[in-house]
């Protein structure tokens, strides 16, 4: 590898080159130990020899990596260590190459948390995951998990109302990481979306898996998935319940275990961090994890619930009530986040919230919406870091037209245009103005479609925002 074309960091389209080259060269080999000998010229600073490094650590630990835990067989990896030939040593290195796999460690936690389907990752399970992490990091940790009573009290309306239907019980999730030595100056909050499971997709059979074979021939697997994406938002009224028990692949009910992609993000970031332990910033890592099914206690369409803040959502749109489990998450930050000392205060909430979203920005790219130009400039230098790709979308305020409701303060679901900016607009209602706020649509690069897994997407843009902030 000739790195002599860049003298300043590499860019992640490295890591990404990285991740898969390493996969085919090392993946088939039985060899215990690889070698990888780097032409590095003597302009190259130290700041990139230290980014080359870490990307093929990086590229090596991921790409090799496969979730095997379901299959009866699996092919153990024979290798066992890797060595960086050309970028120097030292305890730099050595620094930077134990953040990385600090780092990696998290992703493959997110991943492995997508990828466990909704009868192994229910809401308790997953709010176990974070007790976990609170006890093997419990230097910097703290885990508060709310049950439903406890969730009644705080007048969780609109979340309770989402896991009405299910026998899989709701749970709040409340980690909080305070670093060593106490000191604090900024104090952040991460949110994610924990739905283990949400049935919207039943209708979609009904719906679009009864197009026209010839339809379904003339577009290849993924192109019919957007499709679906945009059946969905024209039939964003019809909600109805009932699952279609003649699920294929264009129906895709059974990927909806990913809705919980936001929350494994949020997770996967606080296994980092446990590790990496930064100094002078206090996180909070926030879920509200519950299942969204069908039963005769679920919700209805033109059900009204009352929010946390005191504010009433009607139901028009059962299949669009994900953005409903959220609502009380940003409310409950403004305990979590009091302003008494004017420190810093950011909330960064994670959601596979839109199929809009993915249609606008295709399967690699999500969508951030916030009012706050400081704050998108963070996270966006964060991702160009992390080489996650994020794309600003407009908070259009007049969109909130679409939203008003006649019998309450508004709909939990717009018309079919401007999905995405419709569902971030209705998550900002709940937010404190005096908090910067930003929302990330991740409905695109949670899933990698070709290799049918996870892609731990938003872990180390979230990991390198909450470095930034601590420096």
């Amino acid at each position: 590898m000739n790195t002599a074309q860049k003298k300043s960091a590499p860019s992640f389209s490295l890591f990404k080159s990285l991740q898969f080259f390493l996969s085919l060269c090392l993946t088939p080999k039985k060899r215990s130990q690889e070698g990888f000998p780097i032409a590095s010229p003597k302009e190259l600073c130290a700041e990139s020899k230290l980014s080359t490094a870490s990307a093929i650590a990086s590229g090596t630990v991921l790409g090799t990596y496969e979730d095997t835990r379901f299959k009866s067989e699996s092919k153990k990896l024979a290798l066992k260590s890797v060595d960086i030939l050309g970028l120097g040593i030292g305890s730099d290195l050595e620094k930077k190459l134990k953040y990385t796999e600090d780092v990696c460690s998290g992703i493959i936690l997110g991943k492995e948390l997508v990828n466990a389907p909704a009868n192994v990752l229910t809401p308790e399970v997953l709010a176990e995951e974070a007790s976990k992490i609170a006890s093997m990091y419990n230097d910097v940790f703290s885990a508060t998990i709310l049950n439903v009573e406890q969730c009644k009290e705080l007048k969780m309306g609109s979340y309770l109302g989402v896991a009405a239907a299910s026998e899989n019980p709701p749970h709040f999730i409340h980690l909080c990481y305070k670093p060593p030595g106490g000191s604090v100056k900024p104090k952040l909050a991460l949110v994610g979306k924990g739905l283990t499971f949400d049935r919207r997709e039943a209708h979609r059979g009904a719906k679009v898996c009864g197009a026209s074979g010839a339809r379904r021939k003339a577009r290849e697997a993924h192109e019919v998935h957007e499709a679906c994406e945009a059946h969905e938002a024209r039939a964003s009224n019809n909600t109805g319940g009932g699952y279609d028990i003649k699920t294929g692949p264009v129906c895709l009910i059974e990927l909806m275990k990913f809705d919980m992609g936001g929350s494994a993000a949020v997770l996967g970031a606080a296994k980092a961090l446990g590790q990496i332990k930064p100094a002078r910033v206090e996180v909070h890592f926030i879920i509200a994890a519950c299942e969204n099914m069908i039963s005769g206690t679920g919700l209805r369409p033109g059900d009204i619930l009352t929010a946390s803040n005191g504010k009433t959502i009607e139901v028009v749109g059962t299949r669009s009530i994900r953005s409903l489990s959220m609502c009380f998450v940003t409310v409950y930050c403004r305990e979590c986040l009091s302003n008494r000392e004017k420190e810093y205060i950011g909330i960064v909430d994670l959601a596979t919230l839109t199929g809009a979203c993915r249609v606008a920005l295709g399967p690699l790219i999500a969508g951030i919406f916030t009012p706050s130009d400081d704050l998108a400039s963070e996270v966006i230098a964060a991702s160009e870091v992390s080489g996650e790709k994020l794309w600003r979308l407009p908070l259009e305020e007049s969109y909130w037209e679409s939203m008003k409701s006649g019998v309450a303060d508004m709909v939990n679901t717009g018309g079919r245009q401007g999905g995405a900016i419709t569902a971030a607009l209705f998550l900002k209602q709940f937010v404190d103005e005096k908090v910067q706020w930003m929302h990330i649509d991740m409905a695109g690069p949670v899933w990698n479609d070709k290799k049918k897994a996870a892609t731990g997407f938003g872990i180390s843009t979230l990991v390198e925002w909450v470095l930034k902030n601590s420096s």
